[in-house]
């Protein structure tokens, strides 16, 4: 059994590899100017280059659970979100209100996915 763990610090890993499964750290993008649109899909872009250059990608999705700051924000995210997995195979999803860990975050995407 092999776990190959990338970009590491002490606190944790960006990708950790484990039996052809990746798993990919919290995904949050933030600026004082981004609004929930442009959060969500910047965070997506990270996920995107994530996977590829972990050798996957969106159709190799397996589980998103999303957390966003406040619901008043969850059909803005979705509307995102259902751009970028059109014409993909949909990973099973959660999605959350949660507190986050600094105040500009809205939004943040947690995502496993096969290799």
């Amino acid at each position: 059994m092999t776990i190959e763990r990338i970009e590491s610090n002490d606190r944790m890993s960006k990708v950790v590899k484990h039996n052809g499964t990746l798993y990919l750290c919290g995904q949050t993008a933030s600026a004082p100017e981004w609004d929930i649109t442009e959060q969500t899909q910047r965070c997506l872009d990270k996920v995107d280059a994530l996977l590829t250059e972990n050798g996957s990608d969106r159709n190799k999705l397996l589980s998103v659970t999303i957390y966003v700051r406040d619901m008043k924000d969850f059909a803005a995210m979705n509307a995102v979100w259902d751009a970028w997995v059109a014409g993909f195979e949909k990973p099973a999803r959660a999605c959350v209100e949660a507190r986050m860990a600094r105040p500009e975050l809205l939004v943040e995407f947690s995502v496993i996915a096969a290799q």
